[in-house]
């Protein structure tokens, strides 16, 4: 009796995670800021890789992150490798589309903690209030990998970290006008 009331309860619980899991597969996560700069300043922190470090959520929550720029940077085909958390987090990012101080599209290539590949894509455009940045990430996966980001809460993490990464944006730009 003890056995089918933890096999229910089990099956229960799996069965309402690959429901909620189910609407993970295909994730965006849409955030905006607005930023007191130029356009062009604004722009070029994030078109020229070597510029990341200084916005880059995932250094400032591991500074011991080793990081390089490949390619022509500001360029399309340009890549931004780390490797981090002693070997544990591994990926690069690539410019993949530029239309100048409007657009900057990247796709990333993750491949530890978890096989990923995500893309960023930034817009701008002036507003009273500054230049508005808005980032948009989706992330496409399959039911399993969906499964235990439910599972772990990884969504939330995830707006949570891209919004550090804008709010730090914002920071390396206004900072750098004082």
């Amino acid at each position: 009796m003890m056995f089918a009331i933890i096999g229910a309860a089990l099956a229960a619980f799996i069965g309402f995670g690959m429901y909620k899991a189910n609407g993970l597969k295909s994730l965006q996560i849409v955030k905006t800021v607005s930023i007191k700069g130029s356009k062009e300043e604004v722009f070029e922190m994030v078109k020229y890789l070597k510029n990341f470090p200084k916005w880059s959520p995932f250094l400032a929550q591991d500074p011991s992150q080793k990081y390089e720029v490949k390619g022509i940077d500001g360029k399309v085909g340009a890549q931004y490798h780390w490797d981090g958390n002693k070997g544990k987090d591994i990926g690069y990012q690539e410019i993949v589309k530029i239309d100048e101080y409007k657009f900057v599209g990247m796709k990333c290539d993750i491949q530890k903690p978890f096989v990923a590949k995500p893309t960023f894509d930034y817009s701008f455009s002036e507003t009273a209030n500054g230049i508005e940045v808005k980032q948009d990430f989706k992330l496409e996966s399959g039911l399993v990998d969906a499964f235990f980001m439910w599972l772990f809460g990884a969504k939330a993490q995830m707006e949570k970290t891209n919004q550090q990464g804008l709010d730090l944006l914002k920071k390396a730009v206004e900072s750098g006008r004082d």
